[in-house]
């Protein structure tokens, strides 16, 4: 963790500029956080037109997880590809890859992960303090890669603030059952001197987490993949029904491969990932400047990896009948990893610059400017040999001008620009290299009177992408448009509705695709004839607190002209699935339910409780198929007791049956995951020390998310207990 360790009944909250302020406001909200990331015009969480909502330090104290996808799995409208537990990425409302921007700071993570779903997030969330989501397009003020939503992570490492005492940080660990996991993360800010009314203020964080290939309860193969590979080697054995002997042989061969699958645990799901930055800023009366630098190394197993290849090695050779009982015997890496298993060693250098000047000049209040630099390189390896190597280089710069307040209205303005230099070189190279360079300008303008909040913003953007390898070379000109109106009647009251029309350059993967890409067992063809993606719909948002009870609903519906998809095609090459990027019709809808009501005080405890819903129906227009690997209905409900020494929180999960499937696709069976913690503080609240205990998935229930490509060769973790110590200071 980093600086300005937050408890839960904080009293602060972090601006767009990182700055503490007051969090008490004109209509009494005092636990309201500030969105900084819907617009550059900060709103409270009750008073934002976009759907959006903030995880704080303290909520994610309690949570710690290896990816940003799984550890934000659980809010309203969000899933996650789960690619095992170090690749996942957060999919909102349906949408993932290119249309949700995983922001660091306001700033691109700048590396490979929209590319595949394989390919791990370079933000590390041991180290986030806070995390805003935007459900919905925030395409205007991030640009077309966040079409569907954006995840920002803030994680402190360029100062904002002088700690208090000079001093401040948090270190912890935890060590989780389920797959001898083993995490440390710790951080702090250090005042180094003043010069006048100028601090200067040093930050250090560090990460390490290692883990084993993880348990689950059953088969790591779904029961609607067996059934489907059980009726394939039937109708194989009936076109062999002459030949006695072989259909005998065969019989065999099928039991052996039935003894040799994987069961209670996920093959080749362990990962080691370490980690840190250091960073300094000057912070003066009027804002603060700073620079930052940071690493992140990773290597991490792919479950599945190779799965295409290793189902033909089986079938011609069994010599690995004790791959199961040596894995008993001896989880470790040595024999974790056979010859068919995919890895991934990842490494991404990155230098930052923040800056906010708070001084008015002209019609200008405040300024930002943000700047992000960085080396990536991602090797696959299969066993000592680099099959593909992805490389990456970008940067991305953003200056905001927020203007003075003129009777009203209010206004920003801001600028963005982004270069990516991408290459990939080896056996899976799906995609040839390519150079990206994008240059966008917004404005949001904003009126303000009484109870009335009227938002209008636009966007143009221009983007040129080149494939010089293959002599392609696109240029898109996109504009976006969006208009909203709230109406807050009292202080405990807001509705909002927003309309937009929005449009997306495709990604360089979906117009210059190519090739085998084993880590999702198919052949990726891209379309470099593809256009723009039009999307044109309605969102609408209530807030209200009635009395002990919370409530807030979000609804929104999007028509896309143009919608690019992964479709699978029914063909094959080179022995895979052929699927094919296509640009089709498509239509988006659905809901997301929060209630929160605090129930009556007993024993020292304040007992709430509370509830979730969400859910997303998309399909496509000509045909009325089913968009693929879209989440299925899900809800959430909880209960918890906290006071000043003990928080105990229970909570079950329940996901509905997906069965709405596009073409190749399997249904996803329901689940119901029951959660429990207990978070001690043996010194009380403000002593900073604390230790969870977590039970995840209690009755081990078999779970599997349908948006995850591997969905049907790796479930998600097993009954987990996990044990956390944390300390502030």
């Amino acid at each position: 963790m980093t600086t300005a360790c937050l408890s839960a009944c904080t009293t602060l909250f972090v601006n767009a500029g990182g700055q503490a302020q007051d969090l008490s406001n004109e209509h009494g909200h005092e636990d309201d956080e500030i969105i900084v990331t819907g617009s550059p015009i900060a709103h409270p969480e009750h008073e934002s037109i976009i759907a959006a909502s903030v995880l704080t330090e303290a909520e994610l104290a309690t949570r710690g997880e290896a990816s940003i996808g799984e550890l934000i799995r659980q809010e309203p409208g969000v899933s996650s590809t789960f690619f095992g537990p170090a690749a996942s990425r957060p999919i909102i409302r349906g949408l993932g890859g290119d249309r949700v921007s995983v922001l660091d700071a306001g700033i691109g993570s700048i590396d490979a992960s929209t590319v595949s779903d394989d390919h791990a997030v370079a933000v590390e969330p041991a180290t986030a303090e806070r995390i805003e989501i935007v459900r919905g397009a925030a395409a205007l003020f991030f640009g077309s890669s966040a079409a569907g939503g954006v995840v920002n992570v803030f994680d402190g490492r360029i100062p904002s603030e002088v700690p208090e005492d000079g001093i401040d940080g948090a270190l912890r660990t935890s060590y989780g059952t389920v797959n001898d996991s083993i995490e440390a993360a710790g951080g702090f800010d250090v005042l180094l001197g003043k010069f006048g009314d100028t601090a200067l203020v040093f930050h250090g964080d560090g990460f390490y987490r290692k883990t084993d290939d993880y348990g689950i309860p059953g088969f790591a193969e779904s029961e609607a993949l067996r059934a489907l590979e059980e009726e394939e080697h039937e109708d194989h054995d009936d076109d062999d029904h002459d030949d006695h002997d072989d259909h005998d042989d065969e019989a065999h061969h099928d039991h052996e491969h039935e003894e040799e699958e994987a069961f209670g645990f996920v093959d080749n799901s362990d990962m080691v990932t370490k980690g840190g930055s250091i960073g300094a800023s000057l912070i003066f009366e009027d804002g603060f400047f700073g620079i930052s630098g940071k690493t992140t190394k990773s290597n991490y197993g792919i479950p599945g990896g190779g799965h295409h290849h290793h189902e033909e090695d089986e079938h011609d050779d069994h010599d690995d009948d004790d791959h199961d009982e040596d894995h008993d015997e001896d989880h470790d890496d040595e024999h974790a990893h056979g010859e068919e298993d995919v890895r991934i060693a990842l490494e991404q250098k990155r230098f930052d610059v923040r800056g906010e000047l708070n001084k008015p000049f002209f019609f200008i209040d405040t300024t930002k400017v943000r700047f992000g630099y960085a080396d990536y390189v991602h090797r696959e390896l299969e066993g000592d040999e680099v099959g593909t190597e992805f490389n990456n280089t970008g940067y991305q710069a953003r200056v905001e001008f927020l203007e003075k307040r003129f009777g009203n209205f209010r206004g920003a303005t801001g600028f963005q620009y982004k270069h990516r230099d991408f290459e990939a070189v080896g056996a899976e190279a799906f995609t040839p290299p390519n150079v990206t360079n994008q240059f966008g300008v917004f404005t949001v303008r904003e009126y303000e009177n009484g109870p009335v909040h009227v938002q209008v913003a636009g966007r143009y953007e221009h983007t040129s992408t080149e494939a010089e390898s293959i002599a392609l070379k696109r240029t898109f000109d996109a504009f976006s448009v969006s208009a909203g109106i709230g109406f807050e009647p009292n202080e405990n009251l807001f509705i909002g509705v927003n309309g937009l029309r929005t449009e997306r350059a495709p990604a360089p993967e979906e117009l210059f695709s190519d090739g085998p890409h084993l880590a999702t067992n198919a052949y990726e063809v891209g379309d470099p004839d593809l256009g723009i993606e039009t999307a044109t719909g309605i969102e609408s948002t209530f807030h209200g607190e009635l009395g002990p009870l919370s409530v807030t609903v979000n609804g929104f519906y999007t028509s896309y002209d143009d919608f690019v998809a992964l479709i699978a095609t029914g063909e094959e090459e080179d022995e895979l699935p052929v699927f094919e990027f296509n640009a089709r019709d498509a239509v988006f809808k659905g809901f997301e339910t929060q209630i929160e009501a605090d129930l009556f005080t007993v024993g020292g405890f304040d007992v709430s409780s509370s509830a979730q819903v969400d859910y997303v129906r998309a399909k496509f227009k000509d045909n009325g198929g089913n968009v693929p690997r879209i989440p299925p209905l899900r809800s959430i409900l909880g209960i918890e007791a906290n006071s000043s020494y003990v928080d105990l929180r229970g909570e079950v999960e329940l996901a509905a049956k997906q069965d709405k499937i596009s073409v190749e696709e399997l249904p996803t069976d329901g689940y119901a995951l029951v959660n429990l913690a207990m978070t001690w503080r043996p010194g009380g609240e403000g002593h900073g020390l604390s230790v969870q205990f977590r039970a995840d998935n209690l009755t081990d229930e078999e779970a599997r998310l349908h948006t995850s490509f591997l969905k049907d060769v790796a479930s998600l973790p097993g009954r987990n207990f996990k044990v956390t110590l944390r300390g502030e200071f």
